[in-house]
């Protein structure tokens, strides 16, 4: 199986629950000794730095890995930044950069996986995302909308991979403490620990279930969201800015 964004935060935690598990896991982030320090920490886990907007790296990459480690069963896509910006500070370099990165980079890597699983017929891709794709919030003009992208990418990409043999799964996860979140200045609610988020996914993985979305209060808080008409909705956003 093959991770990335795996030098910090979830994708970390990740791979060493699933090398743990038996697993043999390439890794991959642009930190090649962050990724040396986690492949010291378990013999199943194998590092191979990449920047995943290269498409082409990617390509090559993903050829590489198969021929090191046979197959991948697996690629779960956790590579991502987080920028906040509110109106005052919106910049388009910044949601250029984070579409890149949170989207086109998933992009990429799917791109260099499915060949080889369309030929196996077999396969299973899952892009993490965030709850915070399910609608537009505040101070995320930067982020939410990669994760909607993504999110969409999934669902459009669901119904074609199940007939191909390929399962096709989004990770949206709420709060989990790592160092993109450490920036934050606002509170965040129902906080998880990386161990947390990764049991999940790890769960969530084995069900087979299109979505993997945790933690459940956030989640149903999120959803709940989603239906609410654009009146009530931009209200309830105004309230919550005016108690950050």
């Amino acid at each position: 199986m093959w991770i990335t964004g795996a030098s910090s935060g979830i994708g970390r935690q990740l791979a060493l629950d699933l090398a743990g598990l038996g697993a043999v896991v390439a890794v991959s982030a642009r930190s090649g000794d962050a990724l040396a320090e986690l492949a010291a920490e378990n013999a199943n886990i194998r590092s191979y730095p990449l920047d995943v907007t290269d498409l082409a790296a990617c390509r090559q990459m993903a050829k590489s890995i198969e021929a090191d480690i046979g197959p991948l069963d697996l690629v779960v896509m956790a590579a991502g930044i987080w920028i906040i910006r509110d109106i005052g500070s919106f910049q388009a370099e910044d949601s250029i950069k984070a579409m890149r990165v949170n989207y086109e980079g998933a992009a990429n890597v799917i791109d260099a996986v499915l060949p080889s699983m369309m030929e196996r017929r077999a396969g299973h891709i899952a892009p993490v995302a965030s709850v915070a794709g399910y609608r537009g919030i505040p101070r995320a003009v930067t982020y939410a909308p990669t994760k909607a992208a993504l999110i969409s990418m999934a669902e459009a990409l669901r119904t074609d991979a199940d007939q191909h043999g390929i399962t096709v799964q989004i990770i949206n996860p709420g709060f989990v403490r790592t160092p993109m979140t450490d920036t934050n200045d606002f509170p965040m609610p129902f906080l998880l620990e990386p161990e947390d988020a990764s049991r999940c996914i790890v769960a969530g993985l084995k069900s087979g279930r299109f979505e993997i979305v945790f933690p459940t209060r956030l989640a149903i808080v999120m959803k709940l969201l989603r239906l609410l008409p654009y009146r009530l909705y931009f209200w309830l956003m105004a309230r919550f800015v005016q108690r950050a």
